[in-house]
């Protein structure tokens, strides 16, 4: 009760103009969980939900949770732990699941990998899990891990590979714009892990096979929008987070540019600055940051015309939802939803409500799934 109090106080906070227009939507807590990162919804309508430290949840709409036994050991510490789940393309008839998490290496050292196995319903849980795909090399260091995973209707399998913060002292040594190395990129890859044919990189084998774009630097959500195109959104240093269309080859600039600045106090040049076009520029871009967490596009009809075919990002330092219209290749804020929680996640549900976690981060850890309907 406590957390809805709270919750629908953050509601009631902000701007006059907010006040005078309520938000389009009623948010119904529907169970909590220890410090939440990703949710899937199943074909039956429950839920699988990640939490960082390492475990599983399945979840019914209603709230009922049942730890789901088989989940990977994890390194759990800084940014680092159990991270995103999807489901393959084909569940229904393989019951194939896919799992993002943090493995530890030598020497204090440790990487992002995706783990495929079969989720048993029955138990439930998750067996034969075993690592298909690792971000190279594993580095010390507790952040910028990114790893979300997102299936096209191909069914090729996109992994956002952070950079690791691999870069601040010696930006031309930079993971992101090295193709020796799959960190600060985003993968294009089969569904058993393998580099997918028809890479732009794919000619010079290693890492940069697995390449559809680079120049990322910590990209924490991918999604196609209806007409599909890939977008990521992805946390800026020092400011400038950013919204990007992605496209097969391009280089998106991090470290060389940035609306943001070091937290060390090294200056980026600013994209603007790149006048031979030799980096892509974002979207949309903020500073304040938003510290985007995750990215959505909602399909349905139940909000109507206006949000369909929009995108949805939370953001963490913003304690928000925000809206972003979009108009072919082309997009721009249209609307920000303060909610007074740390928000990790947001996606369409098979009920055409937007579902979303917040996870914790101003609540000791103890985050919330949110269901979003009309109001």
């Amino acid at each position: 009760m406590k957390r809805l109090f709270l919750f629908a106080a953050a509601l009631l906070m902000g701007t006059a103009a907010m006040a005078q227009r309520p938000y389009p939507f009623v948010s119904t807590a529907v169970a909590e969980f220890r410090e939440p990162w990703a949710f899937e919804f199943l074909p039956d309508g429950r839920i699988l939900v990640t939490e960082k430290a390492g475990t599983i949840q399945l979840v019914t709409q209603d709230g009922q949770k049942t730890e789901v036994a088989g989940a990977p050991e994890v390194v759990y510490r800084g940014q680092g732990g159990l991270g995103d789940i999807k489901l393959h393309p084909d569940f229904a008839s393989n019951n194939v699941v896919y799992i993002s998490y943090v493995e530890g290496g030598a020497d204090d050292t440790s990487g992002a990998v995706v783990a495929r196995g079969t989720l048993d319903l029955s138990k439930p849980a998750v067996e034969n899990l075993e690592v298909i795909w690792r971000s190279v090399p594993k580095v010390t260091g507790a952040i910028h891990f990114s790893h979300r995973i997102l299936f096209d209707d191909e069914g090729y399998m996109y992994v956002s590979a952070g950079e690791r913060n691999n870069n601040s002292e010696n930006p031309p040594m930079s993971p992101s714009q090295r193709l020796d190395t799959n960190m600060g990129k985003i993968l294009r890859l089969n569904d058993d892990g393998s580099p997918a044919a028809g890479n732009p990189f794919a000619a010079q084998g290693g890492p940069a096979a697995e390449v559809w774009s680079m120049g990322h630097r910590n990209p924490l959500g991918i999604a196609f929008d209806a007409t599909g195109n890939l977008w990521n959104i992805e946390m800026a240093p020092r400011g400038g987070d950013e919204l990007n269309l992605v496209k097969p080859g391009l280089n998106y600039g991090y470290p060389y540019v940035s609306n943001g600045n070091h937290y060390n106090g090294i200056i980026i040049p600013d994209h603007d600055t790149d006048t031979e076009g030799r980096f892509e520029k974002p979207k949309v871009w903020w500073n304040p940051v938003i510290s985007p967490t995750s990215l959505t596009f909602y399909n349905g009809d139940a909000f109507g015309p206006q949000w369909k075919g929009n995108a949805f990002i939370t953001g963490r330092s913003s304690r928000s939802i925000v809206r972003i219209a979009v108009n072919g290749e082309n997009a721009q804020e249209a609307e920000r939803f303060v909610m007074g929680l740390s928000m990790r996640g947001i996606k369409e549900g098979p009920d055409q409500n937007l579902w979303a976690i917040d996870d914790g981060g101003n609540n000791n850890g103890d985050g919330t799934l949110w269901k979003l309907s009309p109001r």
